[in-house]
């Protein structure tokens, strides 16, 4: 390769590191990354009757898979 292309490449690939290194500099300073609430919100609105609610409906879609399978197997 020329040495030409091979300077050429290397200030393009240098640009677009500085310019990652902005983007991630910039959302860390203005609070891209940050979501102090997320789990302490998570905490104070899934109750009891939500967690078993949610245990239900995992159980019905096994049975139902279950059942899906069963059908399929005796069609065959």
């Amino acid at each position: 390769m020329s040495s030409d292309i091979l300077a050429m490449m290397l200030g393009v690939s240098t640009l677009l590191g500085a310019f990652g290194l902005f983007a991630l500099l910039w959302g860390h300073k203005s609070g891209q990354f940050e979501d102090k609430h997320k789990f302490l919100d998570a905490a104070l609105y899934d109750g009891e009757e939500e967690l078993k609610d949610a245990v239900m409906m995992e159980k019905k879609r096994e049975e139902l898979e279950r059942k899906r399978k069963k059908d399929e197997s005796s069609i065959k």
